[in-house]
């Protein structure tokens, strides 16, 4: 007893002096985070968030150094790791175990700024006279900033930064407040890539050697650019630009990257270590918020078209899926459904009793989407009291600014007021989803579709705030219906627009408004690559595009349609190679994180575009079924991690430097590699396997070695679809409904290399999951023993032998 008393006491000793340690510890780094240099009446901080997330700001002005971070943000600081200490050359060292920050000495920073060659006496003087000398009260200041890796691996150097006066007309748009614009400066290694920062649609995949315009353009030259400043590095960091104001990025020009915002009161911004993509995508979830899972309906198709003007019209269109046994998911009701812009209504000649239309539409399994605008015209029963009370988008002088619309359409109303965001949740749950049986919406214009810099928001002048609007605008539904709701119903927000943050909301984004052409499609799988590599996992198109392009009355094709639209002139008119169109875009539509058909077409469902069109178009609906289980628990998977499962491929083959420029292929979660058809008449294209593992070819299982280019038949019936060794790969079956819990008919593992997947199955429609009621079944596949084995909630009922299907074969060469 004796013994065993002094044992204790010696290790309650122990873990006291522990404890002692712990508590010191974290006194020296509470004392020293975050981290404040003064330098000649500019201030440095150093904020840590994580042992690998930092947050640097540096400004003239101490108290916007020391500010929290701006609108997006949902982390606290945690200094837990961290510790300064000043070397022997005088540089302050910010260390965790994750990463090592070192700041210039003041003394020693000059040599740091990049310098012109030298000029002789004559010369200084004569470029003083004429272009004036540096502004050093300005910039660019010398404050040079390295983050490495706990290794010595370099990450980020900043080299300058600099706080500028506003242009005139730039200060004059901000309502007289105190700005300035603000940029920073760092190296670009020759071998470094990036990838991100929201939507562009030029068609780039690597955004080095490129010009970023980081802010909401709908008219932006390819389609509508989004603006979510948060950039992905193939060096192992991702830098997060806390600047809602209009933001220009140059990267790789002259080794240098550039950072410059129109305006600001600091440099701010997030560094984030990763030893692969995922770990960056979970530090951006900690910072901004996580991606939630949508509804399970939601993952199957989305059918809509611009616009299903009635009732009638929309029950047609289900009836006609239930009565061809094609599976469906989501109705959707266009905008133009008010009887006055802004009114909040449904036109009851045309939507007689949308509450027994839902009820109807509920029975055969599918939900419904409807557009509600937040724009409100003059006349219309609000617009006076939202006037009234300043809750509309307005001019400096407090005018309501419509911007280019028309009179009928009217500005937008200002959701950044967190009173007008109450009371616009209130109207569309007493309105629309209470009375009605509406199931998710549609906020579109969540630009908004106006210039901001000449307006004003609750939040500041729209210069300062360029691109939050979609932030505030999707969070006034999303922080409603959970208010109101619970847990009860999960939110789905189709936008248009997003800023940092936003994913949080129960939003998918899409591309916007974009033309229904061959050159449209191959831009936008890139323009989806990158989106989904800023951490908004949710992304998708309007399916074979929605402006329907001019087309001459003497056109023809570049080669002979593969799909024959003779029996569809009503729909396509002379745009004879539209249904072979549609069909690549809708094989590609299978396998993007939402799945939905739209556009300004008479019909536009898989039956209007053809008999040969449609058996395929059919073909793949069902896929998209059959995959259900193995997409929904990739969804619940970017819950846990903000991670996407549409990922280009610089995100899981890292090391393999052929892949740092493919616009045209991706993962689909851990299998699938994607390669989808984009050229007119086409029937193969070259698909570059990536290294390090073999691939199977899903529709022939034939395999191949990685790190090879292989030439691919595609005929009009095949999207290029290949499956990674190792790939244990969940089948359900394609019953027409996604509402509920699919039977797994099917569990396809491609042999070649051990591999794992967690199945993930709950209700489907609530968040009960965020309490842990759900339930999980881990897959896993032993390459040498040929065997699968699996743990936790049974998945299946018999025999695995009439389930498992292993798909083997010997290599063969092309």
């Amino acid at each position: 007893m004796d013994k065993k008393t002094n044992v204790l006491q010696r290790v309650m000793q122990s873990v006291g002096a522990l404890l002692l340690s712990m508590s010191l510890s974290s006194t020296l780094m509470a004392q020293d985070a975050p981290l404040v240099l003064q330098r000649d009446g500019r201030t440095i901080s150093l904020e840590p968030y994580a042992p690998n997330i930092l947050r640097i700001t540096i400004s003239t002005d101490r108290a916007a150094a020391t500010a929290a971070p701006g609108y997006g943000f949902v982390a606290k600081p945690s200094a837990q790791g961290w510790t300064h200490s000043q070397d022997a050359a005088g540089e302050d060292v910010f260390r965790s175990p994750r990463m090592v920050v070192r700041v210039a000495p003041e003394h020693l920073a000059q040599n740091q700024l990049p310098q012109r060659m030298p000029l002789d006496a004559l010369n200084n003087q004569l470029r003083e006279k004429y272009f004036g000398g540096s502004n050093n009260d300005q910039g660019p200041h010398d404050d040079a900033l390295l983050v490495a890796t706990a290794a010595g691996k370099t990450l980020l150097h900043m080299r300058t930064w600099t706080m500028a006066p506003e242009r005139p007309d730039v200060a004059q748009a901000d309502a007289g407040a105190k700005g300035y614009r603000v940029e920073a400066t760092f190296d670009s290694p020759a071998n470094e890539h990036y990838y991100g920062l929201g939507q562009q649609q030029q068609g780039w995949m690597d955004l080095r050697d490129h010009q970023i315009h980081c802010w909401h353009d709908y008219g932006a030259l390819g389609g509508e650019t989004v603006c979510v400043p948060f950039m992905v590095s193939s060096l192992g960091y991702g830098l997060v630009w806390d600047n809602p104001s209009k933001t220009t990025i140059d990267l790789g020009f002259n080794n240098r990257n550039v950072w410059s915002s129109e305006v600001g009161n600091r440099v701010s911004y997030f560094v984030i270590a990763g030893d692969d993509s995922d770990e960056i995508y979970a530090g951006y979830r900690l910072l901004t918020g996580v991606t939630h899972v949508l509804p399970r309906n939601v993952y199957g198709y989305i059918q809509s078209k611009a616009i299903y003007p009635t009732q009638q019209q929309l029950l047609d269109v289900a009836d006609e899926y239930h009565r061809k046994n094609l599976p469906l998911g989501v109705m959707v009701v266009d905008f133009l459904n008010m009887t006055k812009q802004g009114n909040l209504d449904l036109d009851p000649a045309r939507w007689p009793d949308p509450a027994a239309m839902n009820r109807q539409l509920h029975a055969m399994g599918v939900d419904t989407l409807l557009s509600v605008w937040p724009h409100f015209s003059k006349g219309s029963q609000f617009y006076d009291m939202l006037a009234r009370k300043g809750w509309l988008v307005h001019t400096r002088d407090g005018v309501p600014d419509p911007g280019w619309f028309k009179a009928v359409i009217g500005p937008n109303i200002d959701t950044t007021k967190p009173e007008a965001a109450k009371w616009f949740w209130e109207q569309i749950r007493d309105r629309y989803i209470k009375p009605y049986g509406f199931d998710y919406l549609w906020l579109d214009e969540t630009e908004p579709d106006i210039d901001p810099a000449n307006d004003v928001f609750w939040v500041g002048s729209g210069t300062r705030y360029y691109n939050v609007y979609p932030l505030f605008h999707t969070a006034s539904v999303y922080e409603g219906f959970r208010r109101d709701f619970g847990d009860s119903r999960r939110v789905m927000i189709l936008a248009r627009a997003a800023y940092l943050g936003a994913q949080r909301n129960g939003t998918v984004f899409w591309s916007s408004d974009i033309y229904s052409t061959w050159d449209m499609l191959k831009r936008s799988i890139p323009a989806g690559l990158n989106f989904t590599a800023t951490g908004m996992p949710y992304w998708d198109t309007d399916i074979a595009g929605f402006f329907s392009p001019l087309i001459p009355a003497d056109y023809h094709a570049a080669h002979k349609p593969l799909i024959d639209g003779s029996d569809v002139r009503g729909t396509i008119g002379n745009y004879e190679d539209y249904p072979e169109l549609f069909v690549r875009w809708f094989e590609w539509g299978t396998f993007q994180p939402v799945m939905r058909a739209h556009g300004e077409r008479k019909h536009n469902e898989i039956w209007s575009y053809g008999k040969q069109a449609e058996p395929i178009l059919a073909k793949y609906l069902k896929l998209r079924y059959q995959l259900l289980p193995y997409t929904y628990s990739l969804a619940y998977r970017s819950y846990q991690t903000g991670a996407p499962y549409m990922r280009a491929l610089f995100m899981d083959f890292p090391t393999d430097p052929k892949v740092a420029n493919i616009p045209d292929e991706y993962m689909y979660g851990p299998a699938f590699l994607v390669a989808p058809v984009t050229a007119q008449g086409a029937t193969h294209r070259s698909v570059y396997l990536p290294a390090g593992c073999d691939w199977y070819n899903y529709w022939t299982r034939q395999r191949f070695h990685g790190g090879q280019t292989i030439d691919v038949d595609a005929p009009i019936d095949t999207l290029p679809l290949f499956v990674k060794a190792g790939s244990i790969v969940p089948l359900g079956s394609d019953d027409g409904t996604a509402q509920k819990q699919q039977k797994i008919v099917s569990v396809n593992v491609y042999a070649g290399a051990d591999g794992s997947f967690t199945l993930f199955q709950d209700d489907g429609k609530t968040y009960a999951y965020e309490r842990g009621k759900y339930t999980l079944t881990k897959l896993r596949w032993d390459d040498a023993a040929h065997q699968l084995k699996h743990e936790g909630a049974p998945a299946w009922s018999g025999p695995d032998a009439a389930v498992v299907n292993v798909v083997d074969g010997h290599v063969r060469e092309p």
